[in-house]
Formats: C-alpha cells, sequence, structure tokens
C-alpha cells in the first residue's frame, strides 16, 4: 500500500479537525498541513521556502538542535561507552543519528508544508546502555537493522496511524501538556543553582514576549549567553574540527540480540517516540500522514543501520519548539522550522563528534531555561487542549498526571503510559466499553 494513500490525507475525530491553539476558528483551507488543493502541491522547495524563511523560524530549528544536542546526545555517548565503542564507531554512530535526523527533517518538512522534526530515538539509546555490552557491535548493528525494517512495515501499513486516531483529542492534548511539563518548571528550578542564568532567561524572554514577541526566544538565548558568560559557567571550546568518517559494518544477526535489543527498541521507539511525535503535530492543527513519516524514518532507520544508526524516528519535544506560534504566527510557514532544524543536523553530523564538543560547554540550566520557555505556548495549547470539553477533562487530567510522573513500565516510557489510562479511562466514563461489550 502506497504511504500516500488518500486515506492518510484526512483523519477522523476532533483532535485532527481542530485548528491550532493559537489561531481558533482558522477555516479549514487555513489550516497547518498544506493550504493547497489536494493533490495538487505546490513546491515548498527554492523561492517557496525563501519566501516563507523567518528569523523565528531559523531560530526555533536551531534551539531544537541545541536541546538534541546537549542532552539526548549523551545518553547515546554513554551506550557507546558501555559497549566498548572505539573512537571510529562513536563518531560513526553520531554521523549517522545526526544525518539520518538532518535528511528526514528537510525532506518531510518541504514534502508535506509542515515542520516535521525528527531525531535519534532516547529511549532506545537508553535501552543500549545496559544492553550493548552483552553483544557484539555487528550483532547490536544487525538489530539496529531488524528495528528499522520492522518500524518501516508497521508504518507503511498505517496500522499505528490508525491506532492514534481513535484517540480523543483532549487525551492527545493531555499527553502534549505532560511531556512540556517538567520542561516548564526547569526554568524554575534552575534558578536555584544558577539564579543569573534562568532569572535572565526568564526576564529576558517576558520583556522580549512584550516588545518584540516573534524574537523573544532569541532576546532570552542571547541573555542567557551573556550571563553564562558574566558568571564563567560558559565553557564553550573545540579543539578540532574535521569531517566524520562514517564506519560500514557488517550486520550479523543472532536470537538473543533480535529479542534483547531489537524487540524492546522497536516498542519503545513506536510507543515513547512516535506516539508522542504524532500527537504534537495533531495537538497543534496539522494532519500528519502517518504512512509517510513513520514509513520514511524507518527508511531511513534501515539504511543507516550498518553506519551504527539504532533508530531515527519523529520528535516530540523539540518538535513542539517547532510547531508553536513562537516559531511563526502562520502554521503554513512553520515548516521552514523543520527546515532549519534538518540543516544545522547535516552541519554537525558532518563533522561527527567533533562538535559535540562545544554543546557540551553550555551550562545545562541555560539550555533548561531556553527550551522552558520555548516550550510555554505549546505547553499552553496543550493544557487548553485537554480542559476545553468538559466530558473529557478526566480522562484528560489522568493522561497529563501519569505522563508527567515519568513513570517507566516495562522499558516503555511515560507518554505512551498516559496515553493507555488515559483511553482507558476515557472509555469507562463514557460508557463505551460497556457499550461495546454488550454488542460482544
Amino acid at each position: 500500500m502506497s504511504p500516500e494513500s488518500p486515506e492518510t490525507h484526512t483523519t477522523s475525530g476532533a483532535a485532527h479537525t481542530a485548528a491550532p491553539p493559537s489561531s481558533p476558528g482558522r477555516s479549514a483551507p487555513e489550516r497547518a498541513g498544506g493550504p493547497e488543493p489536494a493533490g495538487e502541491p505546490a513546491p515548498a522547495g527554492g523561492p517557496r521556502l525563501l519566501r516563507d524563511a523567518s528569523l523565528s523560524a531559523v531560530l526555533a530549528g536551531f534551539v531544537a538542535v541545541v536541546v538534541s544536542y546537549s542532552g539526548p546526545l549523551v545518553i547515546v555517548l554513554a551506550a557507546a561507552s558501555a559497549g566498548h565503542l572505539d573512537t571510529a564507531q562513536t563518531s560513526s554512530w553520531v554521523w549517522a543519528i545526526s544525518i539520518g535526523s538532518g535528511l528526514t527533517c528537510i525532506g518531510l518538512s518541504l514534502r508535506t508544508r509542515m515542520p516535521v522534526i525528527t531525531a535519534w530515538s532516547t529511549p532506545g539509546a537508553a535501552l543500549l546502555v545496559t544492553s550493548l555490552g552483552a553483544y557484539s557491535y555487528a550483532e547490536a548493528v544487525g538489530a539496529f537493522l531488524i528495528t528499522g525494517a520492522v518500524i518501516t512495515l508497521v508504518g507503511l501499513t498505517g496500522v499505528f496511524g490508525w491506532l492514534m486516531r481513535q484517540v480523543p483529542a483532549a487525551v492527545v492534548s493531555a499527553m502534549l501538556a505532560g511531556i512540556l511539563f517538567s520542561f516548564g518548571t526547569h526554568v524554575f528550578t534552575s534558578l536555584k543553582t544558577a539564579p543569573v542564568i534562568a532569572g535572565s532567561v526568564l526576564v529576558a524572554y517576558l520583556l522580549g514576549k512584550r516588545l518584540l514577541p516573534r524574537y523573544a526566544v532569541l532576546i532570552a538565548l542571547a541573555v542567557g549567553v551573556l550571563g553564562s558568560a558574566a558568571t564563567s559557567r560558559l565553557h564553550v571550546h573545540v579543539d578540532k574540527i574535521e569531517l566524520a568518517r562514517p564506519v560500514l559494518t557488517t550486520p550479523a544477526f543472532s536470537v538473543a540480540s533480535l529479542v534483547g535489543i531489537a524487540v524492546p527498541m522497536i516498542l519503545a521507539t513506536l510507543a515513547s517516540q512516535n506516539a508522542p511525535g504524532m500527537a504534537v503535530l495533531t495537538a497543534s492543527g496539522y494532519q500528519p500522514r502517518d504512512r509517510l513519516l513513520i514509513g520514511s524514518t524507518g527508511l531511513v532507520s534501515t539504511a543507516l543501520a550498518p553506519f551504527g544508526s539504532h533508530a531515527i524516528n519523529l520528535a516530540a519535544i523539540t518538535a513542539a519548539i517547532c510547531t508553536g506560534p513562537e516559531s511563526h504566527p502562520d502554521p503554513r510557514r512553520r515548516y521552514v522550522a523543520g527546515v532549519s532544524c534538518g540543516a544545522f543536523y547535516l552541519l554537525i553530523g558532518a563533522f561527527g563528534s567533533t562538535l559535540v564538543a562545544f554543546f557540551a560547554g553550555l551550562p545545562k540550566e541555560l539550555v533548561a531555561a531556553i527550551a522552558g520557555v520555548a516550550l510555554f505556548g505549546a505547553l499552553a495549547g496543550g493544557l487548553t487542549g485537554a480542559v476545553k470539553e468538559e466530558k473529557d477533562r478526566e480522562a484528560a487530567l489522568i493522561t497529563f498526571l501519569a505522563t508527567a510522573s515519568g513513570v517507566t513500565l516495562f522499558g516503555i516510557g511515560s507518554a505512551f503510559w498516559g496515553l493507555v489510562f488515559g483511553v482507558a479511562a476515557h472509555l469507562v466514563l463514557s460508557g463505551r466499553w460497556h457499550g461495546r461489550a454488550a454488542r460482544a
């Protein structure tokens, strides 16, 4: 079945037809995700891209990359160390996940005219911290290959998208709010360890929001960097810059590595990454084509597995930075943030791990504060959508609390369990469960 079958362009349920939270009442032709008539997509590259480009969208893409390399990449490096990978293999791994994320960000954002943000699987990397050392690197690569192939199959068949479309809109919004909740609180918890840095970021953001709202995050970032330098917390240095050299590894297959790596990696990537990633786009008013998005990231993961890529998937947290009004007031022009994010991925990935030191030198409080203020709009939109319908508020509340709790069960993160508990609560409270049981 084609990844672009007609049914992937339309969705059912209020979650997929609502206008973005930042622009209620937007008419259907103006909704994000392609204003052109179906079947006649206008080219998004070239002159169109330049015309739609804005500093705020480019900055949103840059902030998303900063957050990715300052946080989740540390887990990848920890996994590489646990697996006793040498410098060349580690550099190739960083190259593969960066190039894969960059290509899919650019390609999918241009193709769909949505800010499609992709990244490497963070829960997948966390899984490898404890399991990679038990297998040879070739066996791990074989497991990565199988993981990509299975995710591609799941995406192209449309099964994953069908399941996501059954989730009520309020539950989706509540899950988004739960994912972003801790990032909002980090702005204030950072005040304890770095009051000058976090405080300057918050004050600069508020003043920027009042005077130059489109550039509030840029102003906050600039002031935060100055605050970091003034307090001697900025330790950015790069000893040398050299191009990455991909290392091709012939995959080996074993039952043990497939059970120990591939199976949990597939579940974690689909449930903890792709499900929230789809939810972020949906909650922002877009109509994500699940077969195209999940299928494409799966194919790229498969192609880059021999170079060390464990899994490329839709992002959630960094996606929320690029899908909100801070990226651009017009949802139809936010795809530029996805292209920008991809371009920065490619730039950093081309130099492997040599530029990772640059981001490692940024104070963690600065990264937390910038990510937090950049996500204020998305968090507000998620909370608004969660409580909009009175009949769904309790199910949404359960979803929010479960997601925000950070609970991990069976190696699967809280975003997935928030969906599970929220949907279960919705079925019980709405009486649909009993209705279906009676008809069975």
